[in-house]
């Protein structure tokens, strides 16, 4: 099967993008280049295309309890217009997705998983809503979506929306912004660690927002963004990323989710299990690690300890803003210590490095 094309597929190529097959998708992996993107992110601002994301709309009586039974946040304690981040459980505790969770009231929600397990969640959650008063429905097809990150993306985003865009607060949204006849709905969330935002509107409207916010970026040298930096200003962020961090056999207690596991409401999928290893302590966990030699980590490599497996790299890079070769590991627990020095096996060849704090970026 051939990948799909965003709508803004065009405007990729037309920039120069460098676009690759990305969970199905034709997406910009950069422009420029990873390191004047990253930087452009970090320092100024950047825009991506984000339109392959998925997005469901949950409406009907039992919706609050619908989610709340298959996620593990607790959606009752969030206001109207909060977006909460959650999980989504497996019966045995681990993670099927993570994913932001817009509410309008308790019985109107939207849900945004990620791309590449837009499927699978569907797959998984649409059964199980036949057991309640709900209907879901999948509308990724019909919704573009571009992300603006950078200490100068609401700058550039006022210009462009007549709508105080001071009134939108972090892991909020405002709908119904009108816009060229266009109905748009913008969300101050971000997966860099900056100040952004997030647009979602239709397929044609979301070509328009995009020519609109480059028109208005010139003057603040806005840089259209690809997936790698994309990766790389998360990673520094602490952010977890779905099939690194998180997988179906990743408990969310190993790898710092806890916060988005309410144990104190009614059952969930996987409550009883995430139970238990709170209750035994978990035998993992995800550190950061400093990559003492010069080989840069990579997901998947070995981490050992004396010569013994004690884990393994979910994500690894030299940091662009840090100019060092940082990794998340998931390792035993008992090596977990700040400072602890452990070996990553590149090539066959160990490499010392360091157990340090994930907070790469001091923000």
């Amino acid at each position: 099967m051939s990948a799909k094309k965003t709508p803004l597929y065009d405007k990729h190529v037309e920039l120069g993008g460098n676009v690759v097959d990305y969970a199905g998708w034709m997406l910009p992996v950069d422009y420029v280049g990873l390191k004047e993107e990253h930087k452009a992110v970090r320092e100024n601002v950047g825009i991506f295309d984000v339109s392959h994301m998925g997005e469901f709309e949950v409406k009907g009586k039992d919706a609050l309890k619908f989610l709340n039974y298959v996620f593990t946040n607790d959606f009752s304690k969030a206001d109207d217009f909060q977006i909460t981040y959650t999980l989504i459980g497996n019966e045995q505790g681990g993670i099927i997705d993570d994913l932001l969770v817009y509410k309008y009231n308790d019985e109107h929600f939207l849900l945004v998983p990620n791309a590449a397990n837009t499927q699978k969640d569907w797959d998984h959650l649409s059964p199980i809503a036949k057991d309640f008063d709900v209907e879901l429905t999948n509308i990724s097809d019909e919704v573009g979506e571009i992300a603006i990150q950078g200490p100068n993306s609401q700058k550039v985003l006022q210009k462009v929306v007549d709508y105080d865009l001071d009134s939108i607060e972090y892991y909020h949204f405002a709908d119904d912004i009108e816009f060229k006849g266009h109905k748009l709905l913008i969300s101050r969330t971000g997966y860099t660690g900056e100040d952004g935002f997030e647009v979602y509107t239709t397929r044609e409207g979301i070509v328009a927002v995009w020519d609109a916010i480059l028109e208005a970026g010139k003057e603040f040298d806005l840089q259209p963004c690809g997936l790698g930096c994309r990766d790389t200003l998360r990673f520094e962020a602490s952010m977890p990323l779905y099939g690194n961090e998180m997988a179906d056999d990743i408990s969310p207690l190993e790898v710092g989710l806890k916060f988005a596991v309410k144990f104190d409401k009614d059952d969930f999928i996987g409550k009883a299990a995430m139970e238990k290893v709170k209750e035994e302590g978990p035998k993992r966990k995800l550190v950061g690690l400093e990559i003492l030699d010069k080989r840069p980590p990579r997901q998947g490599y070995e981490v050992e300890k004396d010569g013994k497996k004690i884990g393994f790299i979910t994500t690894g890079y030299l940091s662009p803003t840090l100019n060092k070769r940082l990794a998340n590991a998931l390792i035993d627990i008992e090596e977990a210590e700040m400072g602890n020095e452990v070996d990553v096996v590149v090539r066959n060849k160990n490499n010392k490095a360091k157990v340090v704090s994930r907070r790469f970026l001091k923000k």
